[in-house]
């Protein structure tokens, strides 16, 4: 079992301790594989030769030190899924290669079962043991366990987003302990987080607090120098440096770092909003789309029985939206309010909890109580299918807004229209209707900045645990 409690900057004994557990576990999940395998073919009545148990338990010793090779066991993939998969999934691909290679350099045929069927069922048992293990790492440092200790050195707005960011998302296991600010700015609030020095302090600062990592923030103050000579400071007590960059928001296979005259150089590469990728999304927003309408055909029946038995007034609700380049549309939802509701919102103004140019109330009176139900569970929005069948929206993309709250967007906040809104995206995923209106552009404005097919898929399995849950819908 994972242990009870974690003392404060203490990360390298949970770390240690988690990497065993992980070693132990991905050793018998190869183990559970050459068992299953060589018990099958045992029942089977097949003849198994003395070398072929000894080839079978030497991959399972083999596993682990493959997975090594990989990555699967750095400490900077604990928890974070796409990473930590990626590296169980190449070190056990590179293994089956070395030995089908091995075998066929040696024509040994004994191999072949081993490669069909053992190593494939280890990778499938490990890449599931990984899931539950990170799931769990995570429900530990939702509850404050397991947490990586972190300075953060910035100006005041900065700093506060960080720490917005990774108490909102504590399963990166990231917690601001201090901030050192520029010596101009020492007296500033920042929510409860101390202020421990200024720029020139973070080495000091870091050691005296025994931090496991300093992030700095972009700031003019801290050139390549100053960067420089702070990496320097934290080698000796094995700090770990973050930096940055002044773009934010943009992420992934978009960013790389090129050497040219002698400088690493950050080149960032402009988004895809055309062309192959956007046929393909298109394809399968629409394939899935169809699909869904076709299974759910009747479970849509029934909502809408239940809708029209409850409350008078239609089933569907339309409404305009406004989709890819400004271009308007008629979005279909289920009703989950009386049908005079867009009379009675000029009344309820006053009530309204977010901040922003969103109209949203926890408890809105105007609200059925199947609607309560269906909103919950985002069962109302599952006729916006249609809008995907018809190409007015994705399955994944920012929120689709309505026209005067576009008329209140700025320049920045356009950048949203460059994509067709989405039935699910970030903001769905990230806290739902909990989240401030700053938040939810920001992550509607990184999803532009960074989509593809993987992130959508990413988000679609995020999607059915955050809706299941109920949590951030009113």
């Amino acid at each position: 079992m994972l242990l009870e409690a974690v003392p404060r900057r203490a990360s390298s004994i949970w770390t240690r301790a988690y990497l065993r557990l992980l070693l132990y576990g991905d050793t018998m999940c190869a183990l559970l594989a050459c068992v299953c395998v060589l018990g099958v073919r045992l029942l089977a009545g097949v003849y198994i030769p003395w070398v072929e148990f000894l080839l079978g338990f030497g991959l399972v010793v083999a596993w682990p030190v493959a997975l090594m090779m990989g990555g699967a066991y750095r400490q900077r993939a604990n928890g974070e899924g796409t990473d930590e998969f990626k590296a169980v999934f190449n070190g056990g691909v590179g293994l089956m290669a070395a030995v089908a290679i091995m075998a066929y350099a040696t024509q040994t045929a004994i191999a072949r079962s081993f490669v069909m069927a053992m190593l494939p069922l280890a990778l499938l048992a490990t890449l599931y043991y990984r899931y539950r293990m990170r799931k769990r790492l995570h429900r530990r440092r939702a509850a404050g366990d397991y947490m990586r200790q972190v300075i953060a050195v910035g100006h005041r707005e900065s700093i506060l987003d960080l720490v917005v960011q990774f108490r909102r998302q504590p399963y990166h296991g990231m917690q601001v302990v201090g901030a050192c600010l520029p010596e101009h700015s020492m007296d500033v609030d920042l929510d409860g987080i101390p202020v421990l020095g200024s720029f020139g302090d973070v080495a000091n600062v870091a050691e005296k607090e025994r931090a496991d990592a300093v992030a700095v923030l972009a700031c003019p103050e801290l050139d390549g120098a100053a960067l420089r000579r702070l990496a320097w400071s934290l080698e000796t007590a094995r700090t770990d440096l973050f930096v940055a960059p002044a773009l934010l928001d943009v992420a992934g296979p978009r960013i790389s770092i090129r050497p040219v005259a002698g400088m690493p150089l950050l080149h960032v590469e402009h988004p895809e909003f055309d062309g192959t990728k956007q046929v393909v999304k298109t394809v399968f927003d629409r394939v899935v789309a169809a699909t869904a309408l076709l299974l759910l055909a009747l479970p849509l029946l029934a909502i809408a029985l239940v809708i029209r038995m409850t409350s008078k007034g239609p089933a569907l609700f339309f409404q305009t939206r406004v989709g890819k380049g400004g271009k308007e549309f008629r979005v279909v939802k289920f009703r989950t309010m009386v049908v005079d509701a867009e009379q009675l919102k000029g009344a309820l103004l006053e009530a309204n909890e977010f901040d922003g140019v969103l109209f949203k109330i926890r408890n809105d009176p105007r609200i059925t109580k199947v609607g309560a139900f269906l909103r919950k569970y985002s069962l109302d929005e599952l006729p916006q299918l249609l809008n995907v069948l018809r190409g007015e929206m994705s399955l994944v993309g920012p929120r689709p807004p309505l026209p005067e709250e576009v008329a209140e967007y700025g320049t920045d906040v356009r950048r949203r229209l460059v994509v067709k809104p989405g039935m699910t995206g970030l903001w769905q995923v990230s806290g739902r209707s909990d989240l401030t209106w700053e938040e939810s552009v920001r992550l509607d404005l990184r999803y532009v900045e960074n989509w593809s097919l993987i992130l959508d898929l990413q988000i679609l399995w995020k999607t059915w645990a955050v809706v299941t849950r109920g949590e951030g819908a009113y």
